[in-house]
């Protein structure tokens, strides 16, 4: 990541975090306590922070997305 956005890389970290969080299982606060896990959910959700990861890695990098190899 070389001339990165400073808000990009401050997403970056947060999403990490979270990726990081949801694949240690960790346990959320107590205040989410009372929401039963739909599995359906977290799926989603971990779906969701891995397209976010790859916007983010794709606004950073020097290549176009969707590139052809033309």
């Amino acid at each position: 990541m070389s001339e990165a956005d400073p808000t990009l890389r401050d997403l970056e970290v947060e999403v990490e975090a979270d990726i990081q969080l949801d694949a240690a299982g960790a346990v959320p606060d107590d205040d989410e306590l009372d929401w039963v896990l739909d599995p359906y959910e977290a799926q989603a959700e971990t779906a969701d922070l891995n397209s976010l990861r790859g916007a983010i890695q794709a606004l950073e990098g020097d290549e176009p997305p969707y590139a052809t190899g033309s």
